[in-house]
């Protein structure tokens, strides 16, 4: 049984849904944010699904290579979904690297204002600090030669130019992170206190 969702901020109805779009290098800790944050807005029995980029791509973009289209086609489909799940009350967490700010602010036009929030996080580790960590090998192996088009090394990622929330998992904790976006959701009213 799912729990009810609290009402967040004045007037009654239902709790608005956003989007909370991590963004940044592979191995900045999107996926691991996510999670901890997933359980934080739960404990505030508030609807939370996470899209995690990894498993997005096994299950809805199987088949999606690494071009630019390729790569661009995979965050719209995280998008759309992500779209469907906070228009209806969820907040809807991603974690994909998303490395291009056109694709991006693609997705958040796709947010209807009136029904959900889009909030861009980016989650910033320094490419020195990813691939010191290159917890998959993913680096070493872009850096040989053996992966092509891997952003940071062979292809761009864009900085966010106006994300609403920063992190900087290169020198904080999970929870000092977690604890900064859920601080921004309390202060736009779209968390009930504990």
């Amino acid at each position: 049984m799912f729990p009810k969702a609290k009402v967040a901020g004045p007037g009654g109805g239902s709790a608005k849904g956003c989007v909370l779009w991590f963004t940044g290098l592979s191995g900045a800790g999107k996926s691991t944010l996510a999670a901890r944050l997933s359980e934080m807005v739960q404990a505030r029995e508030h609807f939370v699904e996470v899209l995690d980029g990894d498993l997005v791509r096994q299950h809805l973009s199987q088949g999606l290579g690494f071009t630019k289209e390729d790569r661009d086609m995979n965050v719209r489909r995280i998008g759309f979904v992500a779209r469907l799940l906070a228009h209806n009350g969820c907040c809807a967490i991603t974690a994909a690297i998303s490395p291009y700010r056109c694709v991006r602010d693609e997705v958040r036009a796709m947010v209807d204002p009136a029904r959900a929030e889009f909030i861009e996080v980016f989650v910033n580790a320094p490419l020195s600090v990813v691939e010191e960590r290159d917890t998959k090998g993913l680096y070493k192996k872009a850096r040989a030669g053996l992966i092509k088009n891997f952003t940071g090394v062979s292809d761009p990622y864009e900085v966010p130019k106006n994300p609403e929330v920063v992190v900087h998992t290169g020198d904080e904790t999970v929870e000092e992170s977690a604890a900064k976006v859920l601080d921004f959701l309390h202060r736009r009213g779209l968390l009930a206190d504990q």
